[in-house]
């Protein structure tokens, strides 16, 4: 796998019938590719993909690999807690054309053993072979971590695992994983506030919340740091921190979507669980954007 730099784990846009709104998601694809973003990953927890029925989120992925049309990679979220579910799952991604990796989080709910996590992730190699595997670690959703020997031990037994997401949000965890990983092997943080440190350590880059808001503005930090030019990458860290916190002000992507719509990009529209923040969040969130400069009117087509 060549992928590195900053992606965007993109928000699926809803019209407000709760369908997929098609026309929004394929905008944002070409949005952030205009922007530089370096690739893009569709269905993933930013993306809302526990709440998509399974031909939603084949749709999902179709539009986002079609608009991308090979000018980025493209990332597709499969995750589900059944094994064999997610086994004939992901065999139906061979029918998307312009899939480049497949990313795959820890079972959740279960609460499977590394062993069982291990397992888990080998089917998932298998079926989907040779098209590239990148795990994701997500413990604070899923309730289980991958410890970095598990990912190791999946490295040297599945040549097509090729990289992780690492979300657990402890940098020496991520350490880790640089130090016994084979150098080929890609390592990326899963959360904005921590890209720049996980660089600093050898990470390759950043699949990040935040980009959705910022494509240019992220891609460019990212690819700052990847290159040692750490000034510019910390002045950018520094000048949008508040809003890559504002994302978790609520559950994610609750936020990063109400920005979204302040900006005139997308609806605000969530699927339950999920409700829409409450309007004195809303508020916060419209202040912040207005003051980092993000509610400029959207160019017409």
């Amino acid at each position: 796998m060549d992928t590195t730099g900053c992606g965007t784990a993109i928000v699926t846009p809803f019209k407000a019938d709760g369908s997929i709104d098609e026309a929004a998601l394929r905008t944002l694809v070409n949005w952030q590719i205009d922007s530089g973003i370096d690739f893009i990953v569709a269905c993933g927890s930013t993306g809302e993909a526990a709440t998509l029925d399974e031909e939603e989120w084949l749709f999902s992925v179709s539009i986002v690999a079609e608009a991308a049309a090979g000018r980025v990679p493209v990332w597709a979220g499969c995750t589900h807690n059944s094994t064999r579910t997610l086994v004939r799952q992901a065999a139906k991604l061979s029918r998307v054309h312009g899939i480049d990796a497949v990313l795959s989080a820890n079972p959740y709910y279960n609460k499977p053993s590394q062993e069982g996590q291990f397992q888990h992730f080998l089917a998932l190699a298998q079926a989907v072979y040779p098209l590239p595997v990148t795990l994701y670690n997500i413990p604070g959703r899923t309730g289980v971590n991958l410890d970095p020997v598990t990912v190791l031990r999946l490295a040297e037994a599945a040549p097509n695992i090729q990289a992780i997401k690492e979300s657990s949000g402890k940098l020496p965890q991520i350490a880790e994983l640089v130090h016994i990983l084979p150098r080929g092997f890609k390592v990326f943080s899963g959360d904005d506030n921590l890209g720049l440190a996980s660089i600093g350590v050898g990470a390759h880059g950043l699949i990040s919340v935040a980009a959705n808001e910022i494509p240019a503005e992220m891609g460019r930090m990212i690819r700052a740091a990847l290159n040692n030019n750490w000034p510019e990458a910390r002045e950018l860290d520094r000048r949008y921190a508040r809003l890559i916190e504002a994302n978790f002000w609520d559950s994610n992507p609750t936020p990063v979507k109400t920005v979204l719509n302040l900006m005139g990009r997308c609806s605000d529209h969530v699927r339950l669980p999920l409700v829409p923040p409450s309007g004195a969040t809303r508020a916060k969130l419209q202040r912040l954007a207005g003051e980092l400069g993000l509610l400029q009117p959207v160019p017409a087509p």
